[in-house]
């Protein structure tokens, strides 16, 4: 099997390009030896291995930038990967029609769903369209405008998160993008229809929040999922964007992390080397864990789902209070302390 490298490389991957290359120039070969098809075996195998090697033991900066490769398939690839019908719906039906939220009807196998999703843009001249997946608040109002209208008409809605965060110009801020956000995350908490989210790619602050409360949220295995990029946390704290990894390491965005801090239900596992390696393999377990998502989450009674998501989202955070680990709402978590790594701050 040819191994192709990919046209955008990250750094720590350089021992895996390296390996392509070797691979590539003696596919090129005139001539298939019995030694070159042996040396040509023994280097898949430590492609492979280093592969696995290498994102077993990714860096939370580096799992950042994994979730920003250009390559990485966007909700617009998975839309056409997964769903079988798609009818898009524009407009919030006061200011405009943003790009970087994409909303419709779609269909996956036997569901009938809203589909909301963040759209960065593939080309040069997209990405500008779509503000780079970061937006307005036109583009939220849009979002709510239709998982209002799915719960009239009883459609579950899946939400696909890709964003570094919402726009943050003065416009935006002029035209109600903070309230937008937070009319966006509690309307989403009461909407009586099953909501699935998944964090595909970046998940950044509010932007990612206001179609983010759902019964489930999961993340991609090399998503990562965070109250502020690392850029942002290291420029307050640091003073300087060049702390940027630590800052990374700070926030616990990656998924083992969430995962273990209880902010998102499930993990979808990735191919080796990450969904920019295999989209239609990504798109695959997605697809399959919307359905058994879907399937459980439509046998469920309304009230009984809109009691548990509340309670889901009211239980997320914990505080130390007098040496002990809390919930907000005073209930002591002591068990938690072993899980969370540590002891209560001096």
């Amino acid at each position: 099997m040819s191994v192709a490298a990919a046209p955008y490389q990250l750094a720590f991957e350089q021992p895996i390009y390296e390996l392509e290359a070797r691979i590539q120039k003696l596919e090129a070969a005139p001539e298939r030896t019995p030694a070159v098809q042996e040396e040509l075996r023994r280097l898949r195998r430590q492609w492979t291995e280093t592969l696995r090697n290498i994102y077993q033991n990714l860096e939370p900066w580096q799992v950042v930038e994994v979730a920003r490769h250009p390559d990485r398939p966007q909700a617009p690839d998975y839309l056409q990967m997964i769903f079988d019908e798609f009818v898009e719906l524009h407009g919030d039906r006061a200011y405009g029609d943003d790009r970087a939220i994409l909303t419709g009807f779609a269909k996956l196998e036997q569901f009938k769903v809203m589909f909301v999703g963040h759209q960065k843009g593939r080309t040069y001249k997209e990405r500008p369209q779509c503000n780079f997946g970061c937006a307005h608040p036109e583009g939220y109002r849009k979002a709510l405008a239709k998982m209002q209208l799915a719960a009239k008409f009883g459609l579950p809605v899946v939400s696909l998160i890709d964003t570094p965060g919402a726009y943050p110009g003065i416009g935006a801020e002029e035209r109600g993008q903070a309230s937008i956000i937070a009319h966006c995350i509690f309307e989403m908490s009461r909407l009586r229809t099953p909501v699935v989210c998944v964090v595909i790619g970046e998940g950044g602050s509010g932007g990612a929040l206001a179609i983010g409360v759902g019964d489930r949220v999961a993340i991609m295995q090399y998503a990562y999922y965070s109250v502020i990029s690392p850029e942002g946390c290291a420029g307050i704290l640091w003073k300087s964007h060049t702390y940027k990894e630590q800052a990374a390491k700070a926030l616990k965005l990656t998924s083992a992390d969430l995962k273990r801090l209880g902010v998102v239900d499930d993990v979808i596992e990735e191919p080796l080397g990450g969904a920019h390696r295999n989209p239609h393999q990504a798109a695959s377990s997605l697809k399959m864990y919307l359905l058994k998502t879907l399937r459980e989450l439509t046998q469920q009674p309304l009230d009984k789902l809109l009691q548990q998501r509340y309670e889901k989202f009211r239980r997320l955070g914990v505080f130390y209070e007098r040496g002990v680990l809390v919930q907000r709402a005073g209930e002591p978590l002591a068990h938690l302390d072993q899980k969370l790594g540590g002891d209560p701050p001096a």
